[in-house]
This record gives structure tokens, sequence and C-alpha cells, in this order.
């Protein structure tokens, strides 16, 4: 049961998904460290990991691991204790717990029961990846970690190779070099892409160009394979072309209508992968032309 004192943030009986740092500690939320610091007991990817998120919280508390080799077990425990008055945080090893880490099922096992589970949230590898990307956000494909064996790998990048969105991809340090090679042959080698890798971290290092042109530079070392990477491949070209020419066609029949610029770009942007500040400049510039 809840004890005394504990954040006002948290509640008897309520799973907690908390978002924590994706490296640096200075990262964690306000709310997030008060649910920690308030909640009976912390379900965790690993423990280890765990505990150096909350000795720099200055925290001690019961600790439960929950990996994807006990998942259904521990949720079931986890949900006996909830249904007997505990509150619960979840935390993964970085960033959003049940997207690409465990915690999946017992959400939806808390769900299915109709406990409540309420999310804290923060720091996202995928968004962070994203932000920084400039490239088109929406919509946006996310797959998380490619198949290990080079044959499925292939297989799904090739299924994925005409999604008409930005793909975005976590991938391990031994792993890098394979990926991006599968990547460049099956999405093609000109495709627009970023390397984020050691986001947030000392050793943060974001470098945008062609997959060949990545692939190469992991390859001779220039990308170093070493930390946490996410990969952001932009849209098939044929893709970016159609969408460039529905933001064109869609800019003059308003303009045409009368429509003021700033609501041109507010309705462009949120129908098209087109930025607000690129298409407000692009209506000055028509409007200015005739």
């Amino acid at each position: 049961m809840t004890a005394p004192g504990a954040s006002r943030w948290v509640e008897a009986g309520t799973l907690y998904v908390v978002a924590t740092p994706i490296g640096n500690l200075a990262d964690i939320g306000e709310r997030a460290a008060e649910v920690l610091r308030g909640v009976d007991l912390i379900a965790c990817e690993d423990t280890r990991h765990a505990r150096v998120l909350l000795d720099h919280l200055g925290l001690r508390k019961e600790l439960v691991a929950l990996h994807e080799h006990n998942e259904r077990a521990a949720s079931a425990a986890l949900r006996e204790r909830l249904v007997d008055g505990a509150s619960v945080a979840l935390v993964s090893d970085a960033g959003t717990p049940a997207i690409s880490d465990p915690g999946q099922l017992l959400v939806a096992d808390l769900v299915a029961a109709g406990l409540p589970v309420s999310p804290i949230p923060g720091p996202s590898a995928v968004i962070a990846a994203l932000s920084v990307s400039g490239l088109p956000a929406r919509p946006f494909w996310f797959e998380g970690f490619l198949p290990a064996q080079d044959k499925a790998r292939r297989e799904r990048l090739s299924a994925l190779a005409t999604e008409p969105a930005t793909l975005v991809f976590y991938e391990a340090p031994h792993r890098i070099a394979r990926g991006l090679a599968a990547c460049a042959e099956r999405l093609g080698g000109d495709r627009p892409a970023v390397v984020a890798r050691e986001l947030t971290k000392r050793f943060e290092q974001v470098v945008h160009g062609t997959l060949d042109a990545l692939a190469e530079a992991v390859a001779d070392g220039t990308i170093p394979a070493k930390g946490e990477f996410v990969l952001v491949v932009g849209p098939p070209a044929v893709q970016a072309d159609s969408d460039a020419a529905e933001a064109d066609a869609l800019i003059d029949a308003l303009i045409n209508e009368g429509v003021a610029p700033k609501s041109i770009a507010r309705v462009v942007s949120r129908t098209t992968s087109q930025s607000r500040n690129a298409v407000y400049a692009e209506v000055l510039a028509r409007r200015g032309a005739r």
C-alpha cells in the first residue's frame, strides 16, 4: 500500500509508465523523479541500470526485474501487487518503456483487468533522432530493431522499401555496419538518412548523408561502431516528389481563394510533410510575384 507522505503524483493501485533518460541523467523530468520517489516499488528491465538512476536521485526502492525472459510471470505478480493497492513505476533501461523494451504485456494485462495505467512522458530516442534529422516526420514508421539474421533483415527491408514514410530503426553497435549495408542495398543507397549515435551522451554524434555514404563512414571508422544507434531514413523519392506536388497545388488553390498566408501555412503543413515556416515563406513569395 502506498506509504504516507508519498508524492502528490502517486495514487494507490496505479501503474506509472515512466520515461527515463536515454543517456544524460540530467534529462530526468521533475514529475518522473517525484513518481519514482513516491511509488512503493519499481519494475525495471535491469536492476543494475535502475540503481544508477536511483543513486543519482538519492533513492532506495524495492526493485522488481521485468525483462523479456520473465515478462509474463512478472506481469502477473505485479498485477496482484497493484490489486492489493501498491503503486508501481515501470522503467526500462533508457527512454520510454513498452515501446521497444519490455512492458507491453504488463500494460495490456492491466488494461484488460481494468486497472489504471498512467504515462509519465519524457525522453525518447525515436523522437530525439527525428527532431534533428531534418527529414519529414509526418508520417514516420518506427520499426525498432531489425532482425539479427541477414536473410530476415533483407526481407524485412524489402517489405519497407516503398513505405511512404520516414523510417526509424534502432541498431546495436556490433550490427550497425551490416544493418546500414543492408539498408543501402534494399532501400536504395541514395536515400537520405541520419545516423544518431549516443544521443544526449558525451560522445553524441549525428551524421547526415545518403545510406551509401553513411555505410562507408561506419566501415572506415568515421562513425565509430560504439554505443547506441538510431537510424533515420527518409521516404522514397517518389513519395517526396508526390508530397511536394500536393503542397504546391494546395498552396496555389488557397492563394486563389484569398486565404490568409498564415492560414495557408497552417493547413498545408498539417496535410503534407512541408514545414509551416517554409510554406509561409513560399506563400509570401508567390503573392509578391503576382
